[in-house]
């Protein structure tokens, strides 16, 4: 218990829908409102239409540990950051924090637009609990970070959303809370930026500090969290390791997907998976073995001159591999299996992402094109160089062996 810096115990959050409710009346809404409804003071009043956006959502996390906290959309990810950053109380329930907490939920969050970037720094900084002194050890390091030097005496509310998104980070991750929360506000930033922000992160945690991390972006997840919480309508599906629940997530999402191709009728992509038949682990692949990928796509007419177009990339956005097909024939309407068969995927570990398309080439006219959204994930051992920067893209082994260099004249 004593390294345990976070415990959320049985919280709940309920909220009113619709409706107009004000803790506080002036005196002239009150007397206009007693004006058109004289009785309505004396009369039953109506249920009241609440939801449950956080349910007995109970957890622990230890210092020093990255969470990720993924789910989709309306699942209470942001309700449980605002309940964990003081921003608002559980309805029931009771959240017990153990140290500082740098919180950034949403584009210049905690900053006063009229005052100037300096300006907010230091009262950021002060929020914190940290001395003027603290403030300014970190104040050069701060504004390097944002790239905001120009215009940090500018006030806030002229920064565009992006400069604002840069010191905001900045201030939350280098003003050294003991507990960092942050949202999927990153996804405001480019991707220079996102990977600087992750760099920063990864460098919070190492220092023995606690990050809270929600995006919807997997990759990240995986790249960055150790452990995951899997909210779903408010409640806890899953709390566990990295891959297995974020490969569950996907599962159930990859399921959902084809529940609604069915209904809608749509014809095209329906699912991915590494051999076999689809698991909640049929996207990795973790040895170098031989390996058949396979792309499940339906086709509501047949085809005599199909051509399919298959892109993997990697976590940066670069082309790890790519190919193309011809002259695909599908005999009839139906459910066709694309097998694609290596030998092995010598790739360096990490995760990847598909792009697929399908035209039909007598028509014309594109059938499908499909970002997928569960990654390949490779998890063989590294076989390169140990540091990341000399990684590249192939994981391939080699033989290593010392000889003497003969001599000039002498046989090899």
């Amino acid at each position: 218990m004593a390294d345990v810096v976070i415990r959320v115990d049985g919280v709940g959050k309920r909220y009113r829908i619709g409706g107009k409710h004000s803790l506080y009346k002036s005196f002239r809404e009150t007397f206009t409102q007693r004006l058109r409804a004289p009785l309505a003071r004396f009369s039953k009043p109506a249920a009241e239409n609440t939801f449950w956006a956080l349910q007995d959502v109970s957890f622990e996390v230890r210092r020093g540990e990255v969470i990720g906290i993924i789910g989709r959309n309306g699942a209470g990810k942001s309700t449980l950051l605002k309940i964990l950053s003081r921003i608002t109380d559980p309805t029931v329930g009771a959240v017990y924090l153990k140290g500082r907490v740098g919180a950034l939920l949403e584009v210049g969050t905690g900053f006063h637009h009229e005052l100037t970037g300096r300006e907010n720094i230091y009262l950021s900084g002060a929020i914190l609990g940290m001395t003027r002194a603290e403030i300014s050890r970190k104040f050069d390091e701060i504004v390097a970070f944002a790239g905001v030097e120009q215009f940090i005496d500018t006030p806030v509310k002229r920064y565009s959303s992006g400069m604002g998104l840069r010191l905001g980070f900045a201030v939350a991750a280098h003003l050294e809370p003991e507990i960092l929360v942050v949202d999927e506000v990153l996804a405001v930033g480019d991707a220079e930026f996102q990977k600087k922000c992750l760099g920063k992160m990864s460098a919070v945690a190492g220092e023995g500090r606690t990050v809270l991390f929600v995006s919807h972006n997997l990759n990240q997840v995986r790249r960055l969290c150790e452990k995951v919480v899997w909210l779903n309508h408010g409640q806890v599906t899953a709390i566990g390791e990295t891959q297995l629940i974020t490969a569950q997530y996907e599962a159930s999402t990859r399921i959902q997907a084809e529940d609604l191709l069915q209904q809608t009728g749509k014809q095209g992509f329906r699912d991915w998976y590494v051999d076999g038949q689809p698991t909640s682990a049929s996207n990795q692949v973790n040895d170098l073995r031989p390996v058949d990928i396979v792309f499940v796509l339906e086709v509501k007419m047949a085809l005599s001159k199909g051509h399919h177009g298959l892109v993997l990339y990697d976590d940066e956005g670069r082309v790890a591999w790519s190919t193309a097909v011809d002259e695909i024939v599908m005999p009839a309407p139906g459910v066709y299996q694309l097998r694609y068969s290596f030998q092995s995927l010598p790739l360096k570990p990490g995760v990847y992402s598909w792009y697929m398309t399908f035209w039909d080439k007598l028509h014309e006219q594109i059938l499908d094109e499909w970002h997928a959204e569960q990654p390949l994930i490779v998890g063989t051992p590294l076989y390169t160089h140990p540091m990341e920067r000399f990684h590249g893209l192939l994981n391939q082994p080699a033989t290593f062996a010392l000889t003497v260099e003969p001599k000039v004249g002498e046989a090899l």
